[in-house]
């Protein structure tokens, strides 16, 4: 699926936005943009998907999005029926890397917020101390106008990169930072690999695809994703799994073969490394009935 380039706006008055989202179907798309983007799900629930990763998110979660990352947030069913008795509710911050200025990120004291932002293009799930004093903030940011807007989302994201146990969503791989010589080879490899990661991919046609040799494919591939292939594959499959878990319409055994693990084992294992949860603990905590 091709992700949307969306088009963020900004009030005449404003360097960057803010809004409240009480639709389900807002951020219902596949979609990218050049802005940073902070969400806190104030209300509501679904599958959200951030560049390879697949995850529930529930009310009270805040999570970061870096420039240029695909993402989306599907709310379940039952906030699309008519009559509805859920309804969903969000606050979403957009804001360019340098809506301060070209030399803001440059300055000494700025250099948490751009470790931060260097961070967020993998998405970051703030975890739960931290994320209870960024609503806090979000709200008070709500109501802010003039200069306050500015220091309130200074203080926000000062907040959050003084986090100790930041959680990273999306894979090293499904990066986009590349210059120009080197994205038409990753993304050559990351599109067959997204393609194909259901069947076993040899290290001889992902060579071919990179247009190297398999030697130097591994140490290429490594030296820009800081992982291995296989490692980048595993998360993808489990990735899938989990959106597999969630829609509950196969069994465990026949997710781990469909999204291209061989054995029952392995599947368990990587499943569990990379979740923390058994695929059935994970299955139970996050499909609604």
């Amino acid at each position: 699926m091709k992700p949307q380039l969306l088009k963020v706006t900004n009030g005449p008055a404003h360097s960057f936005s803010i809004r409240q989202d009480t639709f389900p179907y807002i951020n219902n798309h596949w979609h990218y943009h050049p802005e940073v983007e902070l969400i806190h799900i104030r209300r509501g629930g679904g599958t959200q998907f951030i560049g390879d990763n697949i995850k529930r998110f529930n009310e009270g979660d805040v999570v970061l999005i870096g420039a240029h990352l695909p993402h989306y947030w599907r709310y379940d069913d039952t906030y699309f029926r008519e009559n509805a008795e859920v309804h969903a509710d969000a606050a979403v911050i957009h804001f360019s890397e340098n809506f301060l200025g070209d030399q803001f990120l440059n300055l000494p004291e700025s250099k948490s917020i751009k470790n931060l932002l260097e961070k967020a293009k993998r998405g970051i799930y703030i975890p739960a101390e931290t994320a209870k004093a960024a609503r806090l903030l979000i709200k008070k940011l709500l109501l802010s106008e003039g200069m306050y807007r500015i220091i309130t989302l200074i203080e926000l994201l000062s907040e959050i990169a003084a986090c100790n146990n930041l959680v990273f969503l999306s894979s090293i791989g499904f990066r986009h930072d590349f210059n120009d010589i080197e994205n038409e080879r990753i993304n050559a490899i990351y599109d067959y690999s997204l393609a194909n990661f259901r069947k076993k991919i040899q290290l001889k046609e992902i060579a071919e695809v990179a247009r190297i040799s398999e030697n130097s494919f591994c140490r290429y591939f490594k030296s820009r994703t800081r992982k291995t292939y296989s490692q980048f594959l595993i998360e993808i499959r489990v990735g899938d799994a989990c959106k597999l878990l969630i829609e509950d319409r196969l069994s465990i055994k026949q997710i781990c073969f469909e999204c291209g693990f061989n054995n029952l084992v392995g599947f368990h294992k990587y499943f569990k490394l990379i979740t923390g949860k058994s695929p059935l603990g994970y299955q139970r905590e996050y499909t609604r009935i």
